[in-house]
């Protein structure tokens, strides 16, 4: 058999393979469909897997950022706002009369008649009442007699002594005579000089029988009446007759804060303010201070005068002292709802690079009850915190909330 016939001959084909192949089962009809649904929940179930995962992640995430930024705290803040530099502060003062005195008498006896009762306006030496004085008449008329024999007895004396000096020149009494008789009448003029001073002093006692206003003013008080038994001196404290207070010029006393002692200076225009006058002010001028700090209330006692012309101003009444000062140093308001009072001292506390607090002792002034005044510790750029917490340290982070509120000038 030639090549090419053997190349033609084919090889025989196994038909029962292929009839086997044939003859396998198909797949039952809607496998393909079960198989594609299974598929699609699994993949399903495993995108809501996915995406429940996912979403807690993100919301561990959100809340640990959150938890983050409610750690920092949130705050307010404010400018300190310069205080002006002419300021005014009111104090309490007393309002007490120019001159000021109780009247005593200077003699004993009973009161015979007064002229002037309390209200009354009265002259320096107008009379203010009368007082009989029995003893003193009697013992005065009793000092005259013994002053008119005492001047008897120096009359005589006295010519006794002049005969013995004429005897004793041509000898007809003895030096020892003589010197007796110049001796008595010394004796009797000594005695006269005596009586005179004694009637001298009893006329002056019973002169104090008339009782007169020592200067101008106005009767506050009459203590006595007619009929009293009156006692020389004011050893008692009910022997006080009258007390007489000059009011054509008031003297107000103010008691200055330390703080403010070295601005007090005499020359200083003042206003007095009150109650009983709503709306009015009464102008005087600091005249002098004690230039001393008292150490029970650490305060400068300063004295006012005010003229009071028509008397409107009463003696012992109380008022309110206006006293325009100038501040030495700069100081500032802020808000009292900044302070933060702690063991360490009065602090505020301030934002540091806009986002550090930082907590400052300050020393304060006045208060203006929503408002205090900083004397020391700020120097007005800080940026202060309002309503700190509590829990607030230096170099803690915090949040600004808002715009800083520079405000204006202050008071």
């Amino acid at each position: 058999m030639s090549l090419d016939e053997s190349q033609n001959v084919q090889t025989p084909v196994n038909l029962e393979d292929e009839q086997g192949e044939r003859q396998q089962p198909s797949p039952p009809p809607g496998t393909v469909k079960r198989i594609v649904w299974l598929v699609t929940v699994l993949l399903c179930v495993g995108g809501i897997v996915f995406w429940g995962i996912a979403i807690r992640t993100r919301a561990s995430v959100t809340v640990a950022r959150e938890t983050r930024e409610m750690a920092v705290p949130t705050v307010s803040v404010v400018r300190p706002r310069r205080a002006s530099p002419v300021q005014e502060i009111v104090l309490p003062a007393n309002i007490q009369a120019w001159t000021d005195a109780p009247i005593y008498a200077r003699t004993n006896g009973y009161l015979k008649c007064w002229t002037a009762d309390i209200g009354a306006h009265v002259k320096a030496g107008q009379l203010l009442a009368e007082i009989e004085t029995p003893e003193i008449d009697q013992q005065l008329q009793q000092a005259r007699a013994d002053l008119a024999t005492a001047e008897a007895n120096y009359r005589l004396a006295e010519i006794t002594a002049a005969r013995y000096q004429d005897l004793l020149k041509s000898d007809s009494v003895s030096m020892q005579d003589t010197d007796n008789a110049v001796g008595d009448f010394q004796a009797k003029k000594a005695m006269v000089q005596s009586a005179q001073s004694n009637v001298k002093r009893l006329e002056d006692l019973q002169s104090f029988q008339k009782i007169y206003a020592p200067f101008e003013g106005v009767i506050t008080a009459r203590k006595t009446d007619i009929g009293a038994l009156v006692n020389s001196g004011n050893g008692g404290p009910a022997q006080e007759l009258f007390h007489i207070a000059a009011t054509h010029t008031m003297r107000v006393y103010v008691n200055v804060p330390q703080i403010y002692s070295r601005a007090a200076r005499p020359g200083l225009t003042a206003e007095l303010a009150l109650a009983e006058s709503p709306g009015r002010r009464f102008t005087g001028r600091l005249v002098r201070t004690a230039e001393a700090i008292d150490a029970a209330s650490r305060t400068l006692l300063a004295e006012i005068d005010v003229n009071n012309p028509t008397g409107e101003l009463l003696p012992g009444a109380y008022a309110e002292v206006h006293l325009k000062v100038t501040a030495e140093s700069s100081t500032y308001l802020l808000p009292v709802n900044t302070l933060i009072f702690r063991s360490a001292g009065l602090q505020v506390a301030t934002v540091l690079n806009g986002n550090h607090a930082v907590l400052v002792p300050v020393t304060l002034g006045r208060d203006f009850g929503t408002e205090v005044e900083v004397v020391a510790g700020l120097t007005g750029e800080e940026t202060v915190i309002v309503n700190p917490p509590d829990s607030l340290v230096s170099n803690a982070t915090v949040r600004i909330a808002q715009p800083v509120n520079t405000g204006g000038e202050g008071k």
